[in-house]
């Protein structure tokens, strides 16, 4: 999300700007109270809001505030999460969570880097955005507390998923270097690695058995696991409300629970985007032109974008092609791309950009896709 570009309040009012370089073991506080005012920096233990406080109330006083002046801060979205967020929005203060990715540095080859130059550089910039300067960052939209936590289950589901297949792939590694072939369907038979053959006809080493076997039991967890992942997603799908955004999803033909679980979970509909640019720019999917002086060249995608929904929406994509052939995404889709299957695969990304936004428009309007199919199967 592009930061908002009107001032967040009058110049003229007392603010003490904050900026947090969080770390593991301790914060550091850039502060000052406006432009061409030197920084001033404190150092917190790690988590210590108390310590925030008294730090706070300090940078009052050496700035020459009221006890009551307004607190502006932010700080880098990264291992710490949204939390800080929320406890310094019960301290009165006014935060933002800025997307580190979109700070401005140095382009030397070797710059100095310290916490300590990352804070001041950064309560700078807060200044400027607060003034009303425009582009100066990106900033995270915070979800609510419910919203982060459901997106576990869809993440671990996706987690577990590849865990699966890097097991499975370890195993053929493994009966690869016997000369052993086992086809896929006669891996799901009990104890299958004791009648295995390697190149000579002879049973694999009992070393090798046995680790196929601490491996076999390792899947047989994760499909259990994962199972119980989906019975909750289809049963919250079946429980949910026709009108909602996740029933209005599975309507579809061709959208699948988990794929509107994990639509949802990311935020196709708490992240209130305003227009398809915004979803785009957070699916990465957005065009990268390059036109400097008389060059000119189209870079491609950013790719710079949230990688779950980049992986369901080229899913998605996919199935929309299979399952909703009479719909105007699909018709155009082969109308552009044709059979050639180079150009199929490089059209599958443009169409995953515009399903996403038909979707949005969808859960959030309840204007159907062109042409699109509703199932009368919540399934």
């Amino acid at each position: 999300m592009i930061a908002t570009t009107r001032p967040e309040m009058s110049v003229n009012e007392p603010t003490l700007y904050v900026a947090f370089e969080l770390g593991k073991k301790e914060w550091k506080l850039a502060m000052t109270s406006g432009f061409g005012v030197t920084p001033w920096l404190r150092t917190v233990a790690s988590g210590d809001l108390r310590g925030v406080e008294r730090a706070l109330a300090r940078g009052r006083e050496r700035f020459g505030l009221p006890p009551s002046a307004a607190v502006v801060s932010c700080y880098e979205a990264g291992r710490d999460g949204f939390w800080i967020h929320r406890a310094l929005t019960q301290l009165g203060v006014r935060n933002r969570v800025v997307d580190s990715s979109s700070i401005e540095v140095n382009r030397r080859a070797r710059r100095t880097k310290t916490d300590r130059i990352d804070a001041l550089k950064l309560v700078t910039m807060l200044v400027r955005v607060c003034c009303g300067e425009q582009r100066v960052w990106h900033e995270v939209r915070v979800p609510r507390v419910d919203d982060e936590a459901a997106r576990h289950v869809s993440r671990e589901r996706t987690a577990l998923t590849k865990e699966q297949t890097r097991l499975s792939n370890q195993i053929a590694g493994w009966l690869a270097t016997w000369g052993c072939i086992v086809p896929a369907r006669a891996r799901r038979a009990a104890g299958w690695w004791t009648r295995a053959r390697d190149w000579n006809d002879a049973p694999l080493p009992a070393a090798v058995q046995a680790r196929i076997a601490r491996a076999d039991e390792r899947l047989t967890m994760l499909a259990t696991q994962v199972a119980a992942l989906e019975t909750q997603q289809a049963a919250t799908a079946q429980a949910a409300d026709r009108d909602s955004a996740l029933g209005r999803l599975v309507q579809l033909k061709g959208v699948a629970t988990t794929s509107a679980s994990v639509l949802l979970d990311e935020g196709l509909v708490w992240r209130a985007f305003r227009n398809r640019r915004e979803i785009g720019g957070l699916l990465g999917f957005a065009p990268a032109k390059y036109d400097s002086g008389d060059s000119e060249h189209d870079q491609g995608i950013s790719r710079a974008g949230n990688a779950h929904l980049q992986a369901i929406s080229i899913q998605l994509a996919w199935n929309w092609v299979r399952w909703q052939p009479t719909s105007a995404l699909t018709r155009w889709y082969r109308e552009h791309f044709g059979p050639r299957r180079r150009a199929r695969r490089i059209g599958i990304v443009a169409l995953a950009r515009k399903l996403l936004i038909a979707l949005w428009r969808y859960v959030t309007t309840g204007a159907v896709p062109t042409g699109a199919i509703l199932s009368g199967s919540r399934a």
